[in-house]
């Protein structure tokens, strides 16, 4: 009996090839999915659950690079390979920057593809795990929230006030300005603290899926429902739920949870009995909602019930002045995990607090905990940060470029993980055939 890997859409006019390479990782276990064009890709993701798209870069209709990107901001969760006949280096990069999960050459890299499918699965897989977390007690407050700049502390001092009513609240801002910990701590500071707070990120599902991890369902709703499942606004039940990406949500799904919010109750899927429930709802999104409203993509009744009171969380290039705090706590985290006491030299923080930060706290923990990773002494210097943070405190300076600086940091990745090329490009966060086109373009030995 063969057990399902994942499920694998295949997106290539070549249709030979297609049902070869579907019959390949059929053999493995996967179940697959074939579209002769984009288009008709598309149209698949949008009906099934695809995990991986293994996807050709010409297609009649367009692009794959260009693909990877549309694709990702509907389906983020979606882990994409892209196949092509010639290697192109600029190609590469872009794909990378897209969001593909990798970029290989057909022919060259054959023998890659049923290992990369693998790890691009157990990447779905665990990442849709995390996107429903479930806290029975209260584990965030108003004092782990970091900053003192007047823009935070107006944020938190809206939700303090907030917090002990029963308000249903939307957080407005962009990705990584810490909505969930806001969420979290209004939670904390409810008189529904002791209840549990249930976080689910809804652009991490499809309609169907978002569905039933909200609703549930009965025996038999559909095949293999093979008993009752209780859904997320159920187990929350006097506790908070906290619904982050709601712009994502389908407009579908929006009548049910606006049925929810008006009169507590709303049905499992199968279930012809209501389901009973007080629930304080808690939204997110970086969406201007009144222009999802305009275009008919959210309901204009349920953004009034979830705007009764609204909180807008800075991002972090307008509140620079707490770079230097979270900087610090930061790296007392990772110092610990690291067994170093470690420290950032001024010129190191100035380069941070003049990024722009477009993925905001989030953006700077993750270059923190690389840079933590990667200091050779404790002090974290600017050859520590990624080239990009360097290359903008050198561009006025002197006449560095961005290979020059890239170049550099491979070595440097290189040298931190003893040559394994493999670790190497996942610290550096491209797929390995990207590093070795890197290698070979700078001339850097292998």
């Amino acid at each position: 009996m063969i057990v399902m890997s994942g499920n694998i859409l295949i997106i290539d006019d070549e249709e030979p090839l297609r049902k070869l390479v579907g019959r390949i990782i059929g053999l493995e276990g996967f179940r697959v999915y074939e579209a002769g064009t984009l288009r008709a890709g598309f149209d698949t993701l949008t009906r099934e659950e695809i995990d991986v798209v293994l996807c050709d870069v010409k297609l009649p209709d367009g692009n794959g690079v260009d693909f990877v990107k549309h694709a990702k901001t509907k389906f983020p969760l979606v882990e994409i390979i892209l196949l092509t006949a010639y290697g192109n280096i600029a190609d590469g990069v872009q794909a990378i920057k897209n969001g593909a999960f990798d970029y290989i050459i057909k022919g060259n890299d054959n023998d890659r593809i049923v290992p990369l499918l693998y790890q691009a699965t157990d990447k779905v897989k665990h990442q849709r795990k995390s996107a429903v977390k479930i806290k029975e007690k209260d584990t965030h407050s108003f004092d782990d929230i970091i900053g003192h700049s007047s823009v935070i502390q107006q944020a938190i001092s809206l939700a303090k006030k907030i917090a002990p009513t029963n308000t249903n609240v939307l957080l407005l801002g962009e990705t990584g300005t810490g909505k969930e910990i806001f969420a979290n701590a209004i939670h904390t500071n409810s008189n529904r603290s002791g209840k549990p707070f249930i976080a689910i990120n809804c652009s991490a599902f499809t309609k169907e899926l978002l569905e039933g991890e909200l609703f549930g369902h009965k025996a038999g709703a559909y095949t293999g429902a093979t008993k009752d499942k209780k859904g997320l606004i159920e187990l929350v039940d006097n506790g908070t739920l906290f619904l982050d990406e709601i712009g994502e949500m389908n407009i579908d799904l929006q009548a049910k949870l606006l049925r929810v919010i008006e009169n507590g109750e709303f049905f499992k899927l199968g279930d012809v009995k209501k389901t009973k429930v007080n629930v304080r709802i808690i939204a997110a999104t970086n969406r201007e909602l009144p222009k999802s409203v305009e275009k008919g993509e959210f309901r204009e009744d349920l953004y009034y019930r979830l705007n009764v009171f609204t909180i807008l969380l800075p991002p972090l290039r307008d509140r620079t002045e707490d770079i230097s705090d979270l900087v610090d706590h930061f790296l007392s985290i990772y110092g610990l995990r690291e067994n170093k006491r470690l420290t950032i030299n001024s010129d190191a923080l100035r380069l941070l607090q003049q990024h722009h930060w477009k993925g905001n706290i989030r953006e700077l923990r993750n270059v923190l905990e690389r840079s933590a990773i990667l200091v050779e002494n404790a002090e974290i210097t600017p050859g520590d940060l990624p080239y990009e943070i360097q290359k903008q405190g050198r561009a006025a300076s002197d006449s560095l470029t961005l290979a020059s600086i890239e170049k550099k940091h491979i070595q440097k990745i290189l040298q931190y993980t003893g040559g394994n090329k493999t670790k190497a490009a996942g610290v550096l966060g491209i797929g390995l055939t990207t590093l070795y086109r890197k290698l070979e373009e700078y001339h850097i030995s292998k």
